[in-house]
């Protein structure tokens, strides 16, 4: 297929992400023009064949679909302000952080300048996209997300609709994202352990990664223990992970090493058990999450 056949696509925002996302563009024969607010990251995608919208709106008038990567759906806003009266017609992809009521605000927006909108999210790094395993998801129109599907997977070949919501990808983004930080100071705070009896972090590299896809095995399992309201055969019970609380502080006390960032999950054990929930499984730590706690 040669170029002209391929949807042309417009880049705003040149970020890390950003310039990955209008690098595949480019090396899949998309004709593709690119803006920034900061000129200087424009030149290597140009070196490559991008051309360079001098202005956004300019940049928004040279294609059909754009796609826009800033931090923020206010900065997206701002971005885009100036060029509002090209959007008529066109299709609008987000790839940016935010709320599901930021994109939901995206949307009506798009729509009030007569554009149609997809919000998405890149769920890796910038060096995996364009690569066959690497996810996006989408929400918005299912026939704006058809027509441009071919287009989209460039980007990534595991490209997923998740419904006609607008905010959907706002939302499993959110959703999804939460075990990221919590797993990292676990395995920060197991690094400190290890650095403290004079053992290199990269040692437990291996089994750490072991232990994730353990998680990860169990996940289906715990999820549709959520799905079905049924906690009574357990893997593992909440009474399990209670019992551990003591040896961790004890762990950490011989590090020594400071476990504070644990102790909100403590609490929700505590209260788990205070509610008669230690034989259920530790799924039933939802039903916990889905109702705030009761006042002190």
């Amino acid at each position: 297929m040669t170029q002209e056949n391929r949807t042309a696509v417009t880049v705003v925002g040149l970020g890390l992400m950003g310039t990955a996302l209008a690098g595949a563009f480019i090396a899949a024969g998309h004709p593709t023009t690119v803006w920034n607010r900061s000129a200087d990251k424009v030149a290597p995608l140009v070196d490559r064949g991008a051309s360079h919208g001098r202005t956004v709106a300019e940049a928004v008038r040279a294609s059909p679909l754009l796609v826009t990567c800033l931090s923020t759906y206010d900065a997206t806003l701002q971005a885009l302000a100036p060029a509002a009266s090209e959007l008529r017609g066109r299709t609008l992809v987000t790839l940016n952080s935010g709320t599901p009521a930021g994109a939901r605000g995206m949307q009506s927006w798009a729509s009030a300048h007569g554009a149609r909108f997809l919000g998405g999210a890149v769920k890796n790094v910038p060096p995996a996209v364009g690569l066959p395993d690497t996810l996006l998801y989408y929400g918005g129109d299912r026939a704006v997300f058809d027509e441009h599907e071919a287009t989209l997977r460039a980007l990534g070949g595991d490209t997923v609709h998740l419904g006609d919501a607008p905010d959907l990808a706002a939302l499993y983004e959110t959703a999804v994202g939460v075990p990221l930080l919590p797993a990292l100071l676990g395995f920060f705070e197991g690094a400190a352990l290890l650095r403290e009896r004079g053992l290199d972090a990269g040692s437990m590299v291996r089994y750490s990664v072991k232990w994730l896809e353990m998680i990860a095995s169990v996940l289906p399992r715990l999820a549709d223990e959520i799905d079905r309201g049924d906690y009574s055969d357990p893997l593992s019970t909440v009474g399990t992970f209670h019992e551990g609380i003591a040896h961790d502080r004890e762990a950490a006390a011989d590090g020594p090493v400071d476990i504070a960032w644990r102790e909100p999950m403590n609490g929700l054990l505590e209260r788990a058990v205070a509610e008669g929930l230690r034989d259920q499984s530790v799924a039933a730590l939802y039903e916990l999450l889905r109702k705030p706690a009761p006042a002190a």
